[in-house]
């Protein structure tokens, strides 16, 4: 396979570079199946060149460590496909929590995440990254109860963390410890189940 540039990443363009865009996404992509295929430790810079056509030191320009390049396969890889809130607490938890399910039922960022904590529990670098990834993808669903908490949907020493562990924690358990699956009513009754612990009632208005 014909190496790619070194120089095609690095310019400096005013807008997004095609051909930058095309190396980072084929070495991203390279980077992914390693992981997939034989876990953290295939994931290098000599094997992603390889595989992807993309010069050993743009590789090393932009990702000095292996573990920078599989942070950024995971971020890829744990992407979801959210929706905008609507401002209705249940529609919005069932809204993220479908995203994440979607996420967990991908085979590629299931096994990439499984590959994951399996390294974290014995390397503090990959802890980090997945701290980090854990961070970012549930980002949204945080915003949502912060602004419930707002609205005096939540109660307001409900920290984010312990509504979160509620709500994603049991299909995390179901799936990666199980390999279970879950439908629709699953994900609606995870969210009911929380909002009859933790709503607070809400004042009707009067005419």
């Amino acid at each position: 396979m014909a190496k790619t540039d070194d120089t095609a990443i690095g310019v400096t363009h005013r807008g997004p570079d095609p051909r930058a865009e095309r190396s980072r996404a084929a070495a991203l992509t390279a980077a992914q199946q390693l992981l997939i295929e034989d876990g953290w430790a295939a994931v290098t810079h000599v094997a992603v060149a390889a595989r992807s056509g993309v010069g050993r030191t743009t590789l090393y320009r932009h990702w000095p460590e292996s573990a920078m390049l599989i942070r950024d396969v995971l971020a890829r890889s744990f992407q979801a496909d959210h929706s905008a809130p609507t401002g209705d607490l249940r529609t919005d938890l069932i809204s993220e929590l479908l995203a994440l399910r979607a996420m967990l039922l991908d085979s590629v960022a299931e096994r990439a995440l499984r590959v994951m904590i399996e390294r974290a529990t014995a390397d503090r670098a990959s802890a980090i990254i997945l701290e980090d990834c854990h961070r970012k993808g549930t980002e949204l669903l945080r915003e949502i109860v912060e602004a419930a908490k707002v609205r005096g949907e939540l109660p307001g020493d409900l920290k984010a963390d312990v509504a979160i562990d509620k709500l994603a924690g049991p299909m995390l358990f179901r799936r990666l410890f199980f390999n279970g699956t879950f439908d629709d009513g699953y994900v609606a009754d995870l969210v009911d189940r929380f909002l009859d612990s933790y709503a607070l009632p809400q004042v009707q208005g009067t005419d």
